[in-house]
């Protein structure tokens, strides 16, 4: 790719002197994107890439895709903003759509602007129910970067703070290929982690509110316990009167193949009591949310409002996006296409002794990269893939402890073409990535 010198460097030193130090980015040259179209971007020297991250998982049907452009300026033309103090025909058509798609009986939903407003709410309306603050969560977790939802992050990286109106106790499970329990079979697995949850909950003092867990974790690395392992956890939390909160902003929506939501892989005894979500349902707007049982989205005493939560424009662009979603079966294409790319990732991968692990389903695949020759998770190592991916026309993202973990989340549309051509792309990058580690 040819790269001329452009106006990104002066905007990356006007980011640096007026915004945090902590808001990262990617790149050691970061980019600018300035349009897209449906699975590719284009920055502002005029490159053009194959997106296999979406925004982080938010463009979740396709860059500039036209029924959403349309309903957000038509609602645009007709009204902007009114907020939850009146009715809003959007916001209660969407609440309806989401509530039967849910899965959880009587169910009532409320709409937030993010994923980390929407677990945060799930965090209140638990605390509420059980009059709580005790919740459990998954080492190596992530839901949010507000106070409250840092407080139950099990990742060290994303986790600023100790501080938290929140007891937290850290639960196994989210990890299968690393920790004390990595060797065991899937079966033995469950088995150990229902027992050390037993053991932690015949400890704590007092009535837990709930369990929040994500069925794939997102910002960990794409990492999942066997399926199942949810149920199990739910025959433990129902005889206590534990809640489970089901952690769906980045497995909502039939991104993982199989299901339409992550909850579903661990569905033997029914669906979780909330449920939260956000990044693809707007395709780039700002939608998040929750899902809950009546009982318990009802059990806040006080008045309550949210000034930007369900605008008209952003649930506008949220029922266009779904029934585009369903229209065209892309979980089905995320199942069909996605298993292809993780094949493709785990053959072209084969002999490279920086990846210890493909791992995944649908489109959501991670590779844990280590130093070659031990099993030491190396962020150095995802940084320079991320950075010769790039050099060839190809966006991924990072996670995992330490972000040692690439991330690959195309929009649900990929075809098979664009999975071929971005798994002959990171191959390269993965190459050239051990050969620089290895000094050649």
């Amino acid at each position: 790719m040819t790269h001329v010198p452009h106006e990104p460097a002066t905007l990356h030193a006007r980011h640096q002197a007026v915004l945090p130090s902590w808001l990262s980015l990617y790149y050691e040259r970061p980019l600018e994107l300035t349009h897209g179209e449906g699975r590719h971007v284009w920055d502002a020297e005029g490159n053009r890439y194959l997106d296999f991250f979406g925004g982080i998982l938010t463009t979740m049907t396709a860059h500039a895709l036209p029924e959403v452009t349309k309903a957000v300026s038509e609602q645009a033309g007709r009204i902007l903003h009114t907020s939850t103090l009146y009715l809003s025909r959007p916001m209660v058509e969407l609440a309806e759509r989401i509530a039967a798609l849910s899965g959880i009986p009587d169910a009532r939903v409320f709409f937030t602007t993010s994923g980390t407003e929407a677990n945060d709410t799930a965090l209140l309306l638990a605390t509420t129910h059980r009059r709580s603050n005790q919740i459990l969560a998954m080492r190596n977790s992530y839901h949010g970067r507000s106070f409250s939802t840092v407080g139950i992050t099990g990742n060290q990286s994303w986790s600023p703070t100790s501080l938290s109106p929140l007891q937290t106790l850290y639960v196994h499970g989210g990890v299968r290929s690393r920790g004390p329990y990595a060797e065991l079979s899937d079966r033995d697995f469950i088995a150990a982690c229902v027992a050390d949850l037993e053991d932690m909950l015949q400890q704590t003092a007092g009535g837990v509110a709930a369990l929040i867990a994500e069925p794939v974790q997102g910002v960990g690395g794409f990492t999942a316990p066997p399926d199942g392992l949810y149920a199990a956890f739910r025959e433990v939390l129902a005889r206590h009167g534990i809640l489970w909160i089901s952690d769906e902003v980045q497995t909502g929506w039939g991104r993982t193949g199989d299901h339409f939501w992550g909850w579903q892989a661990h569905a033997d005894n029914g669906p979780p009591d909330l449920l939260t979500f956000a990044k693809g349902i707007g395709n780039g707007m700002s939608v998040g949310g929750v899902v809950a049982r009546a009982e318990v989205m009802n059990s806040l005493t006080a008045n309550s409002i949210s000034t930007f939560g369900g605008s008209p424009v952003t649930m506008a662009a949220g029922l266009a996006n779904l029934n585009h979603l369903l229209e065209h079966d892309l979980q089905g294409n995320a199942r069909r296409v996605g298993g292809l790319l993780i094949e493709r990732m785990r053959a072209v991968t084969a002999g490279l002794g920086l990846v210890r692990e493909v791992r995944g389903r649908g489109l959501m695949i991670g590779l844990e990269l280590v130093r070659p020759g031990t099993d030491e998770p190396s962020p150095e190592a995802a940084s320079l893939v991320l950075e010769a991916a790039r050099e060839r026309g190809l966006l991924i993202g990072k996670g995992g402890q330490g972000g040692a973990s690439l991330r690959i989340a195309p929009p649900m549309s990929l075809t098979v073409a664009e999975a071929e051509e971005g798994a002959g792309l990171l191959a390269e990058a993965l190459r050239t990535a051990q050969g620089t580690l290895a000094g050649t």
